[in-house]
């Protein structure tokens, strides 16, 4: 379905559309490339109509979902040129500052943005948490990786797996005195979804780590916090949001060891001890 003109196939199947699929339609068709950039929330509510309506009028003219359409029509809109990073590559361009300066300013914008006091108060879950779970699909399974590595150092009991069927299987095991941090970009995934509500049916608390706030992932949260991103909408994977997440790993992990005080140094200490153990 990507080799077909998404454009020419709203106006192909524009009269077999109901009244407000035409709405989506004559909106995207007025403004095409101004309807890839926003999430599907966002361009519901700028339309006015629903986020089903939006999933339905994607099905109807052949795509499997809405982000298969945004995809396609992506493709068709966005030059070429800002197709390859998450903000524009101009010819000629040092690749270096390019990207250096579109990192710095993802980070400066999640410094600016973040709430600290969301910040402390999921320090203080996670621990407070008899079990953390650390969650993530596909790239964000790295940072979830990279905040168990972290965090098991304050000796917190840690629980991750890099399967999904694993994943789901330890959410299944989850109750009320449990805390979950579960990392993902779009958080629109389903698979992603699934685990949340696991957990969640389960009464663990979930702290949800995204660059996308309004998304079905962060409204099931108790605590979210939000990565700034500039990301092309043709460009699945946010290379900057990845470096901030990490950033905010790091945060997250100085503020439990406060909150841990002498017995996380403990816990650390203990961990650089049989580490250090292993060096020559």
């Amino acid at each position: 379905m990507h080799e077909v003109s998404a454009i020419y196939t709203i106006r192909s199947k524009y009269n077999t559309l109901s009244a407000k699929e035409k709405k989506i339609a004559d909106f995207i068709l007025e403004h095409p490339k101004e309807s890839v950039n926003p999430s599907i929330e966002e361009l519901a509510e700028l339309i006015g109509i629903s986020e089903s309506t939006m999933v339905r009028f994607a099905r109807k003219i052949g795509y499997s979902g809405y982000q298969r359409f945004r995809i396609a029509l992506a493709r068709e809109t966005i030059p070429s040129n800002e197709q390859l990073f998450e903000s524009e590559v101009t010819e000629g361009e040092d690749p270096v500052d390019l990207v250096f300066r579109h990192t710095r300013k993802t980070l400066d914008e999640t410094y600016a943005k973040l709430e600290r006091k969301t910040v402390r108060d999921a320090a203080s879950l996670l621990a407070g948490c008899r079990n953390l779970y650390l969650m993530g699909l596909g790239g964000s399974n790295i940072l979830a990786q990279d905040a168990y590595h972290k965090l098991i150092r304050t000796g917190l009991n840690c629980q991750y797996a890099s399967d999904f069927h694993l994943q789901l299987m330890l959410a299944s095991q989850a109750s009320e005195d449990d805390t979950a941090l579960i990392i993902s970009h779009t958080g629109s995934g389903h698979d992603t979804l699934a685990l949340a509500e696991e957990l969640r049916n389960n009464g663990c608390k979930l702290i949800i780590l995204t660059s996308n706030t309004r998304s079905p992932l962060a409204k099931m949260g108790d605590l979210v916090l939000a990565v700034s991103t500039g990301s092309s909408p043709v460009v699945a994977e946010s290379f900057s949001a990845r470096i901030t997440s990490l950033v905010l790993i790091d945060v997250l992990y100085v503020e439990i060891l406060e909150i841990l005080q002498d017995k996380g140094v403990e816990n650390l200490n203990k961990m650089r001890s049989i580490i250090a153990k292993r060096r020559i």
